[in-house]
């Protein structure tokens, strides 16, 4: 069901760029929540990197996999085993709960990431360095509506430097992409 995936928007198309900008085709890449699939398709199609994706909701499991994206369904980064992979891609849910705006649905959990807009972002940035090779990054979408600084500092506090790689102004929020890497 389309009206149950997010699906490409502004955030996902500055994530896909970013991503083909810094992605190498020798890498091994995990896109996190990858809704319809249309990041890792096409960081797959640009880069020749090997692509794997996830995602909680099943409906957006099947259009992924619809789009030749091999793709479990998973929470986060909780089934993956440590050291896989170069480059884990996220865009994250983000928007600060709205309690008048509410849905009982898989877009609620796509869009909604809690009281702050930074609890799933936290959860993942909790378990990511686990799963990076020795010398990888993560390419993570974060929006002025969340805190970017707040989010950089919740990644510092876990031995993980942020830093901007790439960002585009609306009018209503800044978004920005952010490089996380494990401080040695």
């Amino acid at each position: 069901m389309e009206t149950e995936v997010y699906q490409p928007a502004e955030d996902s198309r500055l994530l896909a760029a970013t991503a083909c900008d810094e992605i190498t085709g020798d890498e091994r890449v995990l896109e996190v929540g990858t809704g319809s699939g249309y990041v890792a398709e096409r960081v797959a199609a640009e880069t020749g990197a090997t692509v794997y994706a996830s995602d909680l909701n099943p409906y957006a499991c099947e259009q992924a996999r619809n789009r030749g994206v091999p793709v479990a369904r998973a929470d986060l980064t909780s089934p993956f085993r440590a050291g896989v992979f170069d480059r884990v891609l996220f865009n994250p849910p983000y928007l600060p709960r709205d309690e008048d705006a509410e849905r009982d649905d898989w877009m609620e959990v796509a869009l909604t990431g809690g009281e702050t807009g930074r609890e799933v972002l936290e959860a993942f940035l909790d378990d990511v360095a686990r799963v990076l090779a020795p010398g990888g990054s993560v390419l993570m979408l974060v929006s002025t509506l969340t805190d970017i600084e707040a989010v950089a500092a919740y990644a510092a506090d876990r031995g993980l430097a942020a830093e901007t790689a790439r960002e585009e102004k609306y009018p209503f929020e800044r978004l920005a992409i952010l490089k996380i890497t494990p401080e040695h």
